[in-house]
């Protein structure tokens, strides 16, 4: 066409020359017309040009756009697509410097339109792409993507996350390799025609549903906060437990593997995949803090230590995983409502531990066991604390820094111990200030001792061999054994003192004539408390095998020697047979079944 023109103009040249003659001016002039011709000639071409370039883009890409099938059914087809997007591209962004000019403004107009149907159906074509291929296949590093592709088309039905996670050490692939390479295609082309934001809507709202919908597979219910904290404690254990499985598939596995599948699709843009990463994993990451968050500012009953810890282990154990997945700018804010999730369930600990602090505090000075037995907040206190220490890093890591407001002074042998360490500590003083007062229920010192001997006994063999020493001290446990032996010590002094106060025999006092007498008033005194301290003291509990056989040991060694001594005194003066009840064997015998008490009583 543009021969064409040029001909005409020549002919229509030579025409007026012919006609005018051959004058300087008049050369002049005829170049001025002509000039202006050409120019108007040539805008002329240009803007058939354009219409031309659009109409032939135009109709290649309406025949995709007005279709029904998908276009990326058919590889020849999405090809040819996407290189008239291109053109329409590059058309767009050459004509838009010129957009000034009324006819390109008019031609760029149309292009633009045509250029936003092109991204509704490349945004529809993404979705497609998204869905169809949601189903994800798992594989070990050594395996190839072709292996990975074949594996899901021979199985439609497999989906990774729904198998049980023997170990962590898998990779996922989402999507297989020839769909990734589909949407990193459609996805540059959005991205460079300015449709960043619907692709990434498209992308994050369906590997968005694809991980909820695996964490569902993995068990894990959508629950409010305020639903977890009505749960039945058996509920809640059950559901803590499903939560720590999933928590663990989610940010070491499922999660890296949409991070590593967002930079592939979205392949050169370093800031649209990292937004459109942070859409996927919010709304899953938002559910399992929020879990863990319930946990935390729920309940503080003593008994949900145990899974609290379970819980701010599984956090601090996954830092690391949260720190490098959610290390951009668009994914901060996650990382840190984790940090502050699990900084929130160290203070539940915390608080768990000062409400065993009240349940102390709370149980009653006038519930003594009988027998001077083994008290049950004696028990509980102790397993509880043995428990608890088993988790001794956690719990240091949890008191470490926090401000306990309790007194130590420089010469205190808290002053130089962990922050735990002090908390245990001050526990261990709370018990035993309500044991004391608890042994003042009984009104028979004697009994009293007996009490404060079993559970304290109780208190350092549970602290021994254990855990709870190491943190404790060799001088904690030694102090204690001290305290246990000072109770035998008074239990003997106000029990049996007595009886042996009438066994000691005065030579000085005794006469010919009213020794005899002086001696039968005795052991019958002695009889009667003897019988009376065995008769109350067989009833009474020595719940430790050991310490009963110590203490029986103990009163016999002492009460032996003495009434031996007194027998044999009052052989001189008197037929021992028709009046000692009790041989010195029968007396042994006696103690020896002292403190077998009742089962209520011991362990």
């Amino acid at each position: 066409m543009a021969e064409n023109g040029e001909e005409k103009l020549v002919a229509v040249a030579r025409h007026i020359a012919k006609t005018l003659g051959h004058t300087d001016s008049m050369t002049d002039d005829i170049i001025k017309i002509f000039s202006n011709f050409d120019l108007r000639l040539r805008e002329k071409l240009s803007d058939d040009a354009m219409e031309q370039t659009l109409n032939s883009i135009d109709r290649r890409i309406s025949r995709y756009i007005s279709g029904d099938s998908p276009i990326w059914a058919d590889s020849a087809g999405s090809s040819s697509f996407l290189d008239s997007v291109d053109q329409l591209i590059a058309v767009v962004r050459e004509w838009t410097p010129l957009a000034d000019d009324k006819n390109i403004s008019s031609c760029l107009d149309r292009a633009e339109n045509l250029l936003q149907q092109s991204m509704f159906r490349l945004e529809d074509e993404f979705r497609t792409l998204l869905e169809r291929s949601a189903g994800g296949s798992t594989h070990h590093p050594d395996y190839s993507e072709e292996d990975d592709d074949a594996s899901v088309e021979n199985d439609e039905n497999f989906i990774p996350v729904a198998q049980p996670m023997r170990d962590y050490e898998v990779l996922v692939d989402p999507l297989p390799a020839g769909t990734i390479r589909d949407l990193q295609e459609i996805a540059k082309r959005m991205v460079a025609s300015g449709y960043v934001k619907e692709c990434s809507h498209v992308y994050a709202s369906c590997r968005g549903e694809f991980l909820e919908e695996s964490l569902c597979r993995l068990g894990l219910e959508k629950f409010s906060i305020n639903e977890v904290q009505k749960m039945q404690w058996t509920q809640l254990e059950d559901e803590i437990e499903k939560w720590i499985k999933a928590v663990n598939v989610a940010l070491r596995i499922l999660f890296p593997s949409e991070r590593r599948l967002c930079d592939r699709v979205f392949f050169g843009f370093s800031s649209a995949a990292d937004q459109t990463f942070m859409e996927v994993c919010r709304l899953s990451t938002i559910q399992l803090l929020n879990f863990a968050d319930a946990v935390a500012i729920g309940s503080r009953a003593p008994e949900r230590l145990f899974r609290v810890l379970d819980v701010y282990e599984t956090i601090r154990d996954l830092m690391p995983e949260f720190e490098l997945i959610f290390s951009d700018e668009y994914s901060l804010y996650l990382r840190n409502e984790a940090i502050t999730i699990w900084k929130r369930l160290g203070e539940g600990i915390r608080g768990i531990f000062m409400e065993l602090e009240n349940l102390i505090r709370r149980d009653s000075a006038k519930s003594a066991v009988p027998g001077g037995g083994l008290h049950p907040i004696t028990r509980y206190v102790m397993n509880y604390l043995r428990a608890a220490c088993r988790s001794r890093q956690t719990l240091e890591q949890v008191f470490e820094g926090s401000n306990l407001d309790y007194a130590k002074g420089d010469d205190s042998p808290l002053s130089s111990s962990s922050s735990l360490a002090v908390q245990i500590m001050w526990i261990m003083e709370l018990l035993e200030s309500n044991l004391e007062a608890k042994s003042r229920v009984y009104r028979d010192a004697a009994l009293c001792s007996v009490f404060m001997m079993n559970n304290r006994r109780y208190i350092v063999q549970k602290v021994k061999d254990d855990e709870l020493g190491a943190l404790l001290g060799d001088d904690w446990i030694r102090k204690h054994m001290a305290k246990v032996r000072q109770h035998h010590v008074s239990y003997q002094r106000s029990s049996w003192s007595k009886a042996l106060g009438v066994l000691k025999v005065d030579n000085n006092s005794l006469s010919p004539n009213g020794a005899s007498k002086n001696l039968k008033e005795k052991l019958k005194l002695f009889n009667s408390y003897f019988e009376e301290i065995c008769k109350t003291q067989s009833s009474w509990v020595i719940f430790d095998d050991q310490l009963r056989e110590e203490l029986r040991i103990s009163v016999s060694g002492t009460l032996s020697p003495a009434y031996r001594n007194f027998i044999g005194r009052l052989q001189i003066f008197l037929d021992i047979g028709k009046h000692v009840r009790y041989s010195v064997e029968d007396i042994e015998a006696r103690v020896m079944e002292l403190f077998k008490g009742t089962a209520t009583g011991r362990r």
